[in-house]
């Protein structure tokens, strides 16, 4: 008999995170029903024994060959649910419901994906518990959009298009029927948001799915905030046309706006030690740094072989 649900997982060295994973989807009360695959791209420790011991079917490729998009592709060819779960190593379940509730919107007529809460883990640092807290993913509810055809999509101002848009593969849901038809783009940044663009255009919908609560967080360097946040702002920058930080004032402006977050979000924190603020100023200056330059279109290309027009925008 077909699983109802696929889980799939593209996974490199994540020993330690499956550590934590394995055992949360184990308790859901929807995993008599799921099959677990997995792509490795050529991890040093245990993770394909340790995916192995739960039951995946792990197929393992060379790391050079992994990508957001096509990695996930190759995943959901492999499938035999209704329902595709695509998940990051380093997600952790909040309950036994998580499933039931990330798959539950998709029962709905035109829905096409659903996509989690992201919330910290209880051991984050300070700075990482407030950047996770203040991202859109971590609202309680859905935002209330007005319906919008197809159509008008395109015409919207960037952010409020970027606002409908809005899909995240740490913990996302997909119909299969749909996905088999419109995959995710092979892109090198923002494949789920590019995703939402290319079933919103064919007339599907996508929606948040609040009461699915996935604990998950990355605890960036000063380089690595740099660069991950000059490829958001980038692709902004190229799909949405929305810049999210196009001035050096507004550089200004939003170094001066994080460190008076983070010693307000310090001070409040029960047990949180104001040491945790020496890192603040490296962590946020490259932060927002990394937006001007993908705001800018400095750097290397967004787009090294990726055809624009395949991420749905037609631009």
């Amino acid at each position: 008999m077909s699983p109802r649900l696929s889980i799939l997982l593209p996974t490199w060295n994540g020993a330690r995170d499956l550590a934590r994973l394995l055992p949360a989807l184990a308790a859901q009360s929807l995993w008599p029903e799921c099959e677990l695959l997995a792509t490795d791209s050529s991890s040093t420790d245990d993770t394909a024994a340790l995916l192995r011991d739960a039951g995946a079917e792990v197929e393992v490729i060379p790391k050079s060959e992994f990508g957001h998009g096509r990695t996930r592709n190759a995943l959901a060819a492999r499938a035999r649910g209704e329902r595709l779960v695509f998940l990051s190593q380093d997600v952790v379940p909040g309950g036994p419901e998580f499933l039931a509730e990330l798959v539950a919107p998709l029962e709905l007529a035109r829905v096409a994906g659903a996509y989690a809460r992201v919330l910290p883990h209880e051991d984050d640092d300070p700075l990482t518990v407030r950047t996770v807290l203040a991202a859109p993913e971590a609202r309680a509810e859905a935002p209330r959009l007005e319906p919008v055809e197809a159509s008008e999509l395109w015409r919207l101002p960037g952010a409020e298009r970027l606002e409908r848009l809005r899909f995240n593969n740490v913990a996302s849901a997909v119909r299969a029927d749909v996905f088999h038809e419109l995959e995710f783009p092979d892109v090198p940044f923002g494949e789920d948001f590019a995703w939402a663009a290319r079933v919103a255009a064919a007339g599907w919908d996508v929606r948040f799915a609040p009461a699915a609560v996935a604990h998950h967080a990355h605890r960036y360097t000063p380089s690595e905030a740099f660069e991950r946040y000059r490829l958001d702002a980038a692709f902004h920058r190229e799909i949405h046309g929305h810049l999210l930080r196009p001035t050096w004032t507004s550089v200004l402006r939003g170094i001066v706006y994080e460190l008076r977050e983070d010693w307000r979000f310090v001070g409040k924190r029960p047990g949180a030690s104001r040491a945790s603020l020496l890192r603040a100023p490296a962590l946020r200056g490259a932060q927002v740094l990394g937006q001007l330059w993908g705001s800018r279109g400095w750097g290397p290309d967004f787009w090294p072989t990726e055809d624009k027009s395949e991420v749905g925008s037609g631009r």
